[in-house]
């Protein structure tokens, strides 16, 4: 197999894990109640169930955005968010569980079908991340999978504290 064929291999893989990890959160979230969302967190500055499923519903369209820079730009700035920020400006635990899981159902289709049309020409393109500098599209597949599984470690702590309440 050649180099170009096992890379293709990988992000075919990373795009998969895509639609695994949304699927995985419906089931660890399949019995978890709003009050148990909207109340245990991961330490005493931590956050709720609800504020990391917004968080993962918002990042969902970031990312995406920065992609289709990355794919119509020349090497472009990507921008920064304050995501902390964001978990208060935008109210996050005052959302309803279901419906944030439901726009995140609704988002990631998009976000998939984004990277399945990229020519092997387009996986190689790039922009500078703020945090970490040299970005391509295909760095971008394989953040959202770790993005993914960080927070769904982050929300399985948090419903194990609940669970033992």
């Amino acid at each position: 197999m050649s180099n170009h064929d096992q890379l293709a291999l990988v992000r075919q893989r990373h795009i998969h894990l895509m639609q695994l990890t949304l699927d995985t959160l419906g089931h660890v979230l399949s019995d978890v109640t709003q009050a148990q969302a909207t109340t245990f967190r991961d330490g005493p500055d931590g956050w709720t169930v609800v504020e990391v499923l917004c968080h993962l519903r918002d990042y969902d369209q970031i990312f995406l955005e920065r992609a289709i820079m990355m794919r119509d730009g020349d090497f472009p700035l990507l921008p920064i968010y304050d995501h902390e920020a964001m978990v208060i400006e935008r109210n996050y635990n005052s959302n309803d569980l279901r419906t944030v899981y439901a726009a995140l159902q609704e988002s990631r289709p998009r976000f998939i079908a984004f990277f399945q049309a990229l020519t092997p020409e387009q996986w190689e393109k790039a922009g500078t991340h703020p945090e970490r500098g040299y970005f391509s599209l295909t760095d971008a597949a394989m953040q959202v999978g770790i993005h993914d599984v960080t927070h769904l470690e982050q929300i399985t702590r948090i419903l194990l504290q609940a669970k033992g309440q």
